[in-house]
């Protein structure tokens, strides 16, 4: 006879993975466009239908989450993995209209190099959400989530560098500054999301060791 919980278990993994390889395809289409700008409203709209595909995800998980009495981890730690890697997506999709909304016609030299690592981060997140079917406790995982921080730690070093160039050109057009600094802010608040999902799995790994 089938164990019902375990295929009502293997769902909530299985959206989980999908919802972050939705980060990965979001990651990878924007560092798509990070480097040429060549029709930027239709690479736009592809990473906006990518978001659009994991926002049903997530309220695909939402209401699972509704219907299902007993669930394989705790309600609010599901929730909480599902928002945040749904908002990876969000803010990478935010951060691809605005170039277009800016109406930027090319790329800084710094931007290939963000997405770069935004992509990295993300693929080490998927890797870290996809141990979760199988958790094989904290020291067996250690040394993904070590990646994820290492990754984030090089992010932020990237990304005070790309403000530096960009604040301290001298005469600088202060609204071309505004622009610029928020996609930053739009990369970096992405690559810090992938991060807490990382913490958030290695928290639901303690607790269920």
């Amino acid at each position: 006879m089938k164990n019902p919980f375990r295929n009502t278990a293997a769902v909530f993994f299985e959206v989980l993975d999908a919802q972050a390889s939705m980060a990965v395809r979001a990651a990878r289409a924007f560092q798509q466009m990070s480097g040429d700008f060549t029709d930027l409203a239709a690479r736009a709209a592809a990473v906006e239908e990518i978001e659009h595909e994991a926002d049903d995800l997530t309220h695909q998980l939402a209401n699972k989450l509704d219907a299902t009495f007993v669930t394989p981890l705790d309600k609010e730690d599901l929730r909480k993995l599902s928002g945040a890697l749904d908002d990876i997506t969000d803010l990478i999709e935010a951060g691809a209209q605005r170039l277009v909304l800016y109406n930027l016609t090319e790329p800084r030299d710094d931007l290939a190099g963000l997405a770069g690592l935004l992509v990295q981060i993300a693929e080490a997140t998927h890797k870290v959400v996809g141990k979760l079917r199988k958790m094989k406790g904290r020291g067996a995982m250690q040394p993904l989530f070590i990646r994820v921080h290492e990754l984030e730690n090089e992010s932020d070093r990237a990304f005070r560098c790309a403000l530096a160039d960009l604040f301290n050109v001298p005469d600088q057009d202060p609204l071309y500054v505004m622009k610029w600094k928020e996609i930053y802010d739009h990369i970096e608040t992405a690559v810090d999301k992938c991060e807490d999902v990382a913490n958030s799995v290695e928290s639901v790994v303690v607790k269920y060791a």
